[in-house]
């Protein structure tokens, strides 16, 4: 945010805010819906959706890392300075929609170990992460490696009690197609490539820091889905809370569910607050960071907010074109749109984009949908600029 990036940020601690970013409930929470699938066919799943979302995840920060630039900022290089403005809506938008749901999911779980109300742990929840915001990225590094080994090693204790009962227990039939799978994997990673910048434009290294963002952070959810995937088929439970009681975690399951929360809906706030500075130079992101966090803690408290599967799809098909279209100008076309106020051609194409992965969703493809959509987008952009030059 504005005023806070005199300072560039390590590998390492790029590593740590992603490590943040992947221990998640969402994620354990969306790790449970594979169960029907099986062990290994759900594993299977998760890994191809992780290769292609954490790719696509490298290359978008990647480019706000070289150009030095935040994830919004770059999308004017290719809508153009008005255009792109656009996008920082639309992503301001499904950042309060995360924040919203981040706390939700982690009251309604830190209610379910102890139940004190779950407007109370939205309150707790919502209280933290201002206070991270307020101690700010640049001061977070000791805070975030004590925070990261804890969370950490209550994982690794959570994963011997889910996996060391050693029995499957027979699940339903009703399972979800092996594409769906894979695109409800691929959803995770694609939902950061909107904020992957607004941390790799700070970097000392940015080449390295971004690897190293994309690939902490694909193994980690990783984790977090099999973490969800095998509660699901070796204790039963989809409810996170009643995983935690079961596993026996009491307090230190608490501490799971409320500093996974925190780490991870600090970066949508944070981000909401990066995204709104492109629509106003007079708007402070931090203070817009601290707003989102009231909204979504409201929301949490009053909105039914339990099924998050069809809000996982529509940021697929709003940002997967938008990311097809900024790899195809940065790294194949060379070409920058910012000095134009709307790039029509890049927000036609888009559009068509948009409406390729909503028609895809009706069609079982085996790696999802996300990747057929952003090949179709880059190969329209490349044949629209060439047959333009011609």
């Amino acid at each position: 945010m504005t005023g806070m990036t005199e300072r560039r940020t390590s590998v390492f601690e790029n590593s740590l805010i992603w490590f943040g970013a992947g221990v998640s409930i969402a994620e354990i929470l969306t790790g449970t819906y594979f169960a029907p699938l099986g062990f290994s066919r759900g594993l299977a799943a998760v890994l191809i959706g992780h290769i292609i979302g954490c790719t696509m995840l490298f290359l978008a920060g990647l480019i706000g890392g070289i150009v030095r630039k935040s994830a919004m900022e770059t999308a004017q290089m290719s809508f153009g300075s008005k255009g792109g403005l656009l996008f920082s809506v639309l992503n301001i938008v499904q950042l309060v929609g995360w924040t919203a749901i981040m706390i939700y999911d982690g009251a309604l779980a830190a209610g379910g170990i102890w139940n004190t109300g779950s407007y109370v742990w939205c309150l707790v929840i919502g209280g933290l992460i201002i206070v991270w915001i307020l101690i700010g990225i640049e001061n977070l590094g000791k805070v975030n490696t004590v925070a990261m080994a804890a969370l950490f090693l209550l994982t690794i204790v959570l994963c011997i009690v889910i996996f060391g009962k050693g029995s499957m227990i027979p699940i339903s039939e009703d399972a979800m197609t092996f594409g769906a799978a894979v695109e409800l994997s691929v959803a995770m990673p694609l939902s950061w490539l909107p904020l992957i910048s607004d941390y790799t434009r700070e970097a000392e290294k940015p080449v390295q820091a971004t690897a190293a963002s994309a690939i902490t952070y694909g193994l980690v959810s990783c984790w977090m889905y099999v973490i969800g995937m095998g509660a699901a088929i070796f204790t039963g439970e989809s409810d996170i809370a009643m995983i935690m009681v079961k596993a026996g975690l009491g307090i230190a399951g608490l501490l799971i569910i409320v500093f996974s929360t925190v780490t991870t809906t600090f970066l949508d706030a944070y981000s909401a607050g990066i995204s709104s500075e492109t629509l106003s130079s007079k708007i402070s992101g931090k203070w817009m960071a601290v707003l989102v966090t009231v909204i979504g803690t409201a929301a949490a408290i009053f909105l039914p907010l339990t099924d998050i599967t069809e809000f996982l799809y529509f940021i697929g098909s709003v940002f997967a074109p938008m990311i097809a279209i900024q790899i195809a100008d940065f790294f194949l076309l060379k070409r920058d749109s910012e000095d134009e106020a709307f790039d029509m051609v890049n927000l036609v194409i888009w559009l068509l984009g948009f409406i390729i992965y909503r028609f895809l969703m009706r069609i079982d493809i085996i790696v999802g949908n996300t990747l057929p959509d952003m090949v179709v987008t880059i190969l329209i952009c490349i044949l629209v600029r060439k047959l333009a030059r011609k």
